[in-house]
């Protein structure tokens, strides 16, 4: 007989041999799917492929040690790359190294400024355009590997014939195999079967097909450290800053969009600012180590949570398989078919894409299904950056408006003989035109109270527009109110100062902090609740 005590630490041993187990064939999924991205992504850029590599790693292992989401996988991307390639031909890899480590010290400060938070004022319709649009962006980058070198030399053209049905039935047997193993069995991540079957029906039938090694070798060394060759001059901070800051956004915007994404899909939370400061740490050493820089990769994030791993575990190993195969087995991995890992991409945007958007767009306010449809396209035709951008532009425009016709008042006379106003909404610049239309000081009694019990002053439009309402009262001799002013909306008229015309604060005939009885050509006289 076991003590419930053995029975209990046996159980937890048996749980963490199958954790790590999962962890490891995860991190050795993602870093099979890593390299022919960081390659192609390195060929985006006009550098070398171990430029991409060593990016790849080395953001890969700093980000997944430091980061603020455990299972996240970083690396060099895409959304980078297409930044990147103006700076390498104008001005050569080095200028890039330097924006690079640039790049990263940005990145460091607004983690410490803990700007990272912001990524909550993302709205969800937002969330939604990214996911779909980045699915159709790792869709489309994957037909470059139908492409092969023109027998005449020149640009590549497309696959055609045997060639093309060959690469399209090894893609559908991974996709195949992807989806039937986790019926079968969870001791190996799906994507990793995908590609052990299918590369060893490639291997042992001898079929021709385009391999890792047809686009470089990815044999090297082990990264050095080097400075980045450029002049300390402000001249190259002129060239290399525009280039970083545009950098670090990017990489930010998706590294925290993504860290959202998989918070999602594990029901956890994952730190937004200890991100931004590991993803800055990571860009430094990288430009330092001759890296072209990175962020978080929400393809191989996918592969990642989707082949089980949920701690820091996998994201460490994929680095250090991918450093491993830089240095020991290039041979090997070189043998692996593109059409394997092709299929693999594919199964990735099928699971990344939201295809819940084509059901709800019916069942949602129409701005928030044109946001996602705009998101969408953005991303697709230009970049993240600029898609969230506009996305959230839009949705706080659309909030504005909104917002601006939900100014109200409910009018009564009370047994004084006073004519109340209670306001209802917020006064902002877009509602300020609808408070004015509220009152008719005319045809008012002398007595007048406004309470803005239900109401918040927002900015100085608000101000303004309680200026320019009382002013109109003042002008008729009339006796005005003004009540339950919140303390938010008393410290925004108290810094306001004299920007009003009528200093609201400053003048002791006109009551607003709190509740004066008052004629406006009199001493004030406060009133008891």
């Amino acid at each position: 007989m076991h003590s419930s005590s053995e029975v209990l630490a046996s159980a937890k041993n048996g749980m963490s041999v199958n954790l790590i187990k999962t962890e490891v064939l995860a991190g050795l999924t993602v870093a099979l799917a890593l390299v022919p991205e960081a390659v192609a992504f390195a060929f985006v850029a006009q550098v070398h492929p171990l430029v991409g590599l060593y990016a790849a790693f080395i953001v890969g292992i700093i980000t997944a040690v430091f980061g603020g989401r455990p299972g996240m996988i970083s690396g060099a991307t895409g959304a980078l790359a297409v930044v990147m390639v103006s700076l390498v031909s104008q001005h050569g890899v080095e200028y890039l190294f330097a924006a690079v480590v640039l790049m990263g010290i940005l990145q460091i400060i607004f983690g410490i400024m803990r700007w990272g938070k912001f990524i909550r004022m993302v709205p969800h319709p937002v969330m939604l355009g990214f996911v779909n649009g980045l699915a159709i962006v790792i869709f489309i980058a994957q037909f470059s590997q139908f492409k092969v070198e023109a027998p005449t030399g020149g640009d590549p053209v497309w696959m055609e014939g045997l060639q093309l049905y060959m690469m399209l039935g090894l893609i559908g047997l991974t996709m195949f195999v992807i989806w039937v193993t986790p019926k079968i069995t969870s001791a190996v991540p799906a994507p990793l079967a995908g590609i052990l079957v299918v590369s060893a029906i490639v291997i042992g039938a001898g079929l021709d097909v385009r391999t890792v090694g047809d686009m470089s070798s990815i044999a090297g060394g082990l990264p050095q450290f080097h400075i980045p060759m450029v002049p300390l001059t402000l001249e190259t901070l002129e060239i290399i800053f525009p280039y970083a800051l545009i950098l670090a956004a990017i990489g930010l915007i998706e590294s925290l969009l993504t860290l959202n994404l998989v918070s999602e899909m594990t029901n956890t939370k994952g730190g937004a600012s200890k991100e931004c400061l590991a993803q800055g740490a990571a860009n430094v050493v990288t430009g330092f180590f001759g890296g072209m820089g990175g962020c978080a990769m929400i393809g191989q994030s996918m592969i990642n949570v989707k082949s089980g791993a949920r701690t820091r575990i996998a994201g460490i190993m994929a680095a250090l398989f991918l450093l491993a195969f830089i240095l020991f087995a290039s041979p090997l991995i070189e043998q692996i078919p593109l059409a394997a890992l092709v299929g693999v991409m594919f199964m990735v945007v099928v699971g990344t894409f939201a295809w819940n958007t084509f059901k709800i767009l019916n069942k949602i306010p129409r701005t928030d299904a044109v946001v996602i449809a705009i998101v969408t396209g953005v991303t697709v035709a230009e970049d993240l950056a600029v898609a969230v951008v506009v996305g959230v532009i839009i949705s706080a425009l659309a909030y504005a408006w909104n917002a601006s016709k939900r100014i109200n008042a409910r009018v009564s006379m009370n047994e004084k003989g006073q004519k109340e106003y209670v306001l209802e909404g917020p006064l902002f610049f877009g509602s300020a035109a609808g408070f004015q239309e509220i009152f008719t000081p005319e045809q008012d009694p002398d007595d007048v109270i406004v309470d803005f019990i239900n109401s918040r002053v927002v900015d100085h439009s608000g101000l303004q527009a309680i200026d320019s309402m009382a002013a109109r009262y003042i002008q008729l001799g009339k006796t005005l109110h003004l009540r339950h002013l919140s303390p938010d909306c008393k410290r925004l008229l108290s810094k306001a100062g004299d920007m009003v015309e009528l200093s609201v604060m400053e003048d002791p005939r006109y009551g607003v902090a709190v509740d004066y009885d008052h004629k406006f050509d009199e001493e004030p006289t406060p009133q008891k609740a």
